[in-house]
């Protein structure tokens, strides 16, 4: 055995150490387990959510998709820039307002913006539903990554077992503590890790970035422009309207939200956050500098690129450090991703059917729902097949279908009504779904309908769905005339 399955071994028990750590001094309920006692600095902030950002998406995800299809993969630059501006306004009322109500979960957030507890189990359904393949996403990754860089000596299988298993112990013992710290560990990793690959690979395999681009472009003439079809403008932009709307729906994003000690906090993390997401760009450069290199991969293989030239590039103990950064973008984001679905099963699904429930208690179901929620993720993973990016993208076209109701209620609070915001979230969902589960597009959807129609995301025609549906229901129900009760006459003796 080389050295490379070693040094992943140790940055993994650094891992759980640094997160075991995490919990020394803190009485560890429910507000300190799920979102740090609302208590953590701006720079904690940053990093969780940098923490959430930099997941197997940004080593595999990113780099392959710029492998595998060429200029289209700046969307993800894009989409992640436009929301770290937009989250200079929109994080801090939902700050506020979270603080004001004691909200620690997305679904109950949305039930008192409405004052409708059904919106909040609708919400929360709708966020395990999206919280399903993004995790699946992070194992998936975790499984990939240890298997290449470990040579074959950790299976895939065995790669993700042992991966969850770290997360989840440092999860039920140290909450968001233990993944703050933990993260704080990754993104120096990764930082180091991605900028150093996406300089030298291009350098040492083609004489710098310049002459790579030239070559590409001379072995696949317009490989690095958007196509007239398929991924082209139109589809450009409304992925990433549709990923920028919804990168702050993620419920592990209103999580981090909830973690601020101030609303400055998102201020101030907004004006560099868009600087950071740079780091996705050597990422990019990493996976065009395989396409020359590691010709051949297609379908869900392409997210292999930048491991596969890695490994043809470096001996095996720097292969070992890529393998242990790759490792921690699936542990941290997955950790945080596991306490904010398990806060809301305790507190939005079992606190409704056992109200005299108290904080302790709740603080023990979430907890034990930790362990339940990583065994159907690693279980679905194991099971799967799709490319990372197209997981992704199915993730965000759900959860972004919580967006109207939320801009509105923040917005122009009390014009939605609470059926209405309820009838166009499901309609939005459903549609998604629908076109998920049987493979429908926009072209098959509507064959007569223009050509930029049919290069529309399918997200995005849920969200027009959705916006309809909850005008129109919101309008019926103003319009509806309120029925007078008159008062009842005595009977005649």
């Amino acid at each position: 055995m080389n050295a490379a399955p070693l040094v992943i071994l140790l940055v993994l028990a650094i891992a759980l150490w640094t997160g075991l750590r995490a919990r020394r001094g803190v009485k560890m309920d429910l507000a300190q387990w799920s979102v740090g006692g609302r208590g953590f600095s701006a720079l904690l902030v940053f990093v969780l959510m940098a923490g959430e950002l930099y997941t197997t998406f940004t080593f595999l995800g990113a780099s392959g998709y710029a492998y595998g299809h060429g200029g289209a993969a700046l969307y993800i630059l894009v989409y992640t820039t436009l929301a770290f501006v937009m989250s200079y306004w929109l994080l801090p009322p939902i700050w506020r307002f979270a603080r004001q109500h004691g909200a620690m979960t997305q679904p109950e957030v949305f039930a008192r913006l409405y004052d409708s507890p059904a919106l909040g189990l609708l919400v929360a359904a709708v966020a395990l539903l999206a919280l399903v393949p993004y995790l699946i996403v992070q194992m998936k990754g975790l499984g990939l990554i240890v298997e290449l860089t470990s040579y074959g000596a950790l299976s895939p299988a065995a790669a993700v077992w042992i991966g969850a298993s770290v997360m989840t112990v440092y999860v039920m013992l140290s909450g968001m503590h233990g993944s703050a710290l933990t993260a704080v560990v990754k993104d120096v990793l990764v930082l180091a890790v991605c900028v150093f690959l996406g300089l030298y690979l291009p350098w040492h395999h083609h004489g710098g970035l310049g002459p790579m681009f030239e070559r590409i472009e001379a072995l696949k003439p317009g490989f690095l422009a958007l196509p007239g079809e398929g991924r082209n403008a139109v589809w450009f932009a409304s992925t990433v309207a549709l990923s920028a709307l919804g990168m702050y729906l993620w419920p592990h994003a209103f999580s981090a939200v909830f973690t601020a000690r101030s609303e400055r906090t998102f201020r101030k993390n907004a004006v560099v956050m868009p600087l950071y997401a740079l780091v996705m760009l050597f990422s990019m450069f990493a996976g065009y500098a395989a396409v020359m290199q590691v010709p051949g991969l297609s379908g869900g293989q392409i997210d292999l690129a930048l491991l596969k030239l890695s490994l043809q590039t470096f001996d095996p103990w720097f292969v070992g450090v890529i393998g242990a950064a790759g490792m921690l973008t699936a542990l941290v984001p997955g950790s945080i991703m596991l306490i904010s679905a398990s806060t809301l099963l305790a507190r939005n699904l079992y606190r409704p059917l056992f109200p005299g429930s108290s904080d302790a208690r709740l603080t023990q179901v979430s907890r034990l729902a930790a362990p339940v929620l990583t065994l159907v993720a690693v279980l679905l993973t194991l099971g799967g097949g799709a490319s990372i990016v197209a997981l992704l993208l199915m993730g965000f076209g759900i959860v972004t279908q919580l967006a109207p109701a939320l801009f509105v209620a923040l917005i122009v609070p009390g014009r939605a009504h609470r059926a209405g915001a309820m009838l166009g979230i499901a309609t939005g969902v459903g549609f998604v779904a629908w076109t998920v589960l049987t493979g429908a597009t926009t072209r098959s959807l509507l064959p007569g309908a223009p050509g930029w129609v049919h290069d529309l995301n399918v997200g995005l025609v849920g969200l027009a769905l959705n916006l309809v549906v909850m005008a129109a229901v919101t309008l019926s129900m103003r319009a509806a005339p309120r029925l007078r009760v008159l008062p009842r006459r005595p009977a005649s003796r």
